[in-house]
């Protein structure tokens, strides 16, 4: 197994570690504040790798695991929420999430059980055949194993003042790539923590699903103009970081490039009446696995959906699911 980097400082107090996850990104960033309150941001999927990861990121620092009094996690996505419930177990760390992000990101993994029929029904209505549908309770089942969710979650809001590596930093709401996705703002730094929020290499994944708000697309198109009007020096990125710059120019990048996927869905389904399943044949072409033509679904109904509720797009239940049309 490769050795991975030791935690490296990003600010005074405040250092990053590369954690590794079983997904095409390979790694999650987590952060470690040595100072007190001892706080990890973000801790990773539950797996015995990650585990290690993060005891020995600890102890290159000094710390174990019952030192971590705080965690705040920047969205409920597995791969950055996983490990949240065994810190809090081994030391009582209390575990903050955005006030947003609790009431329906965090509870969905307390009522999975009781959710999934629905990922699943929203899935087959939006065109996803039986062949992938098969899977998705598998995967889901097995994602949800590596999931230990927190107790208690006290609830963090937008504006408020968080004390973070000897300073204060605003919390910020930036949903898009999850509703209630949270950022950290550094305006004495220029320091961004953004999680997902903005990443350097891929564009995050914003995606619809059943039980996310509306219009996660038009929702991310206001993150984008915030990062761009806030145009921090640095920030800290969850995938392909652990720090980028440029954040202005990448979400003015990021606009772009959903904009384009816009006008194509709006001009495929214009041509042809078809499924958010179906464009995504279109708009994703390459060979993806199971999982990745999910994504490829959800991204592509986040488009459809965006540009029907701003009347661009029909929708019509036809032969048991949505199609979309001019």
């Amino acid at each position: 197994m490769t050795a991975l980097p030791a935690p490296v400082r990003v600010q005074g107090t405040l250092h990053a570690l590369q954690v590794p996850i079983p997904y095409p990104m390979k790694t999650v960033t987590v952060l470690i504040d040595t100072g007190g309150p001892v706080t990890l941001i973000d801790t990773a999927l539950d797996t015995p790798e990650a585990r290690t990861a993060i005891e020995d990121g600890l102890a290159a620092l000094g710390l174990h695991w019952p030192d971590v009094e705080r965690v705040i996690i920047t969205h409920h996505h597995p791969d950055h929420y996983g490990l949240a419930g065994v810190v809090e177990e081994r030391g009582g760390a209390t575990v903050q999430m955005l006030d947003v992000e609790i009431g329906r990101g965090e509870r969905y993994w307390h009522l999975w059980e009781e959710w999934l029929p629905g990922h699943i029904k929203h899935m087959a209505d939006h065109g996803l055949p039986p062949g992938l549908l098969e899977s998705l309770e598998r995967d889901s089942r097995r994602t949800r194993d590596r999931v230990q969710p927190a107790s208690r979650v006290q609830p963090l809001r937008e504006g408020q003042q968080v004390p973070l590596a000897g300073t204060d930093w605003e919390v910020l709401w930036l949903p898009g790539h999850a509703d209630g996705h949270l950022g950290l703002w550094n305006e004495e730094e220029s320091l961004l923590i953004a999680g997902d929020a903005i990443l350097p290499r891929i564009s995050p994944n914003i995606g619809l699903y059943a039980y996310t708000r509306p219009d996660p697309l038009g929702d991310y198109l206001q993150t984008l103009g915030k990062l761009e009007a806030l145009n921090p020096r640095r920030a800290v990125v969850g995938h392909h970081g652990p720090v980028m710059e440029g954040v202005q120019a990448r979400a003015r990048e990021l606009r772009s490039h959903h904009h384009e996927r816009l006008d194509f869905v709006q001009a495929e389904a214009a041509r042809e009446a078809r499924s958010a399943y179906e464009l995504s044949l279109v708009m994703f072409p390459r060979d993806l696995n199971v999982a990745g033509r999910r994504f490829a679904l959800a991204e592509t109904l986040a488009h459809a959906e965006h540009l029907r509720l701003l009347g661009a797009l029909a929708r019509t239940w036809q032969d048991g699911a949505w199609v979309y049309h001019a």
